[in-house]
């Protein structure tokens, strides 16, 4: 399996390779590009790959702008944080479309769709594919809308729409409400990304994954940094890096 990454974000790109690598170890990714740009020119120059993994929003503008440019000539999995693509997607190719965070489940079913098309379609072109695969329902995924959190000897729930963000401090996660209490959750970042409404919650950092609620402004600082205040407010100033600047931003205005 030869694929071609496309993703903005370093450590989504990250994640995908890692996944694939935990699903097929012989597998290949070609390259890993990060804007509409450096897609068209890859695929230009290099013989197409088994299966592209694309996320939407890119650095330079919408993926769909690829397809205008350049024949992709395999079939694509799309990763995206928004629902709001899915008829344009199939519309190019698309044998599956994944809501960020990508999980390990969902990119799995994913691979095994392709295969199994592959397998009994040996023939089919891309479009094909994508055709065929735009007639599969997927089963919308459902998300947590609470928690159960332990307290002394006892247990009980924290509505999510309660919380103002999740933050770590070293290997301890601690769910934050809008009242300023905090509360010891038994899960990492990353399980509670795949597990959170990716609408109403966003990873800001590798410490803090935000409730849109508990967004309190926003500034606009020198050489493109973007401070965050959040509500109650975190001890350590906030910042937001500029390779996520713009899925941040999309996430603001949904």
């Amino acid at each position: 399996m030869r694929t071609l990454i496309v993703e903005d974000e370093p450590l989504a790109a990250e994640r995908l390779n890692l996944m694939l690598n935990r699903y097929d170890p012989g597998q290949e990714v070609l390259a890993t590009t990060d804007s509409v740009e450096d897609t068209v020119r890859w695929l230009l120059q290099n013989e197409a790959p088994d299966l592209l993994l694309m996320d939407i929003h890119l650095a330079d503008g919408l993926c769909f702008n690829i397809f205008k440019h350049v024949e992709v000539a395999c079939p694509v999995i799309f990763t995206t944080s928004y629902d709001r693509y899915a008829i344009q997607a199939f519309q190019v190719h698309s044998i599956d479309y994944l809501l960020k965070p990508i999980n390990y489940q969902g990119l799995a079913h994913a691979l095994e769709k392709w295969q199994n098309l592959r397998k009994h379609y040996p023939t089919l072109q891309a479009q094909q594919i994508g055709e065929l695969s735009s007639a599969v329902l997927q089963k919308p995924k459902t998300y947590k809308t609470r928690l159960l959190i332990k307290f002394g000897d006892h247990l009980h729930y924290k509505n999510l729409s309660d919380t103002a963000y999740f933050y770590a401090d070293g290997k301890t996660v601690y769910l934050v409400g809008h009242d300023a209490r905090r509360f010891v959750v038994e899960y990492t970042l990353e399980e509670l990304e795949e597990m959170l409404d990716p609408t109403q919650f966003f990873r800001l950092n590798r410490k803090i994954i935000a409730q849109i609620e508990g967004i309190k402004d926003v500034r606009i600082l020198p050489n493109s940094r973007y401070r965050v205040l959040l509500k109650p407010p975190t001890d350590d100033e906030l910042f937001v890096s500029r390779d996520r600047w713009a899925s941040f931003k999309e996430w603001l205005e949904q």
